[in-house]
């Protein structure tokens, strides 16, 4: 599964049967910190995700799958809507794949952030 950011809809008045009433979406690839990571791509949206969400999709075979039994001809498909996510960096310091803020620092008394229990 890839990140992605949510930057447009495609409307098309004319296409494969398969494709009528599932709604195309224009995805930016990012990577984990955020940063547009790629070249744009058109996906269909399996979860209802809109302009400005964070997304996660599928390449491939596997993207005609949350759409069985149809077989949408599709190479891209988007499969969730993300919440947040959370980096942990060399330093320690939270990072926030939302806001890409530091968030506050959770644990001891010293201050230094605690790493995530495995």
């Amino acid at each position: 599964m890839n990140l992605a950011r949510v930057i447009g809809e495609v409307v098309s008045t004319v296409k494969d049967p398969n494709l009528v009433g599932t709604k195309l979406l224009v995805l930016q690839p990012i990577a984990a910190t955020g940063e547009d990571s790629g070249r744009t791509l058109v996906a269909l949206d399996s979860v209802g995700a809109g302009v400005g969400e964070h997304v996660f999709f599928v390449r491939g075979r596997e993207a005609a799958f949350p759409f069985y039994p149809a077989e949408p001809p599709t190479d891209a498909s988007v499969v969730g809507i993300v919440d947040n996510w959370h980096l942990w960096e060399a330093s320690g310091v939270i990072r926030s794949g939302r806001d890409y803020a530091n968030l506050p620092r959770r644990g001891n008394s010293s201050g230094d952030a605690e790493k995530p229990e495995a």
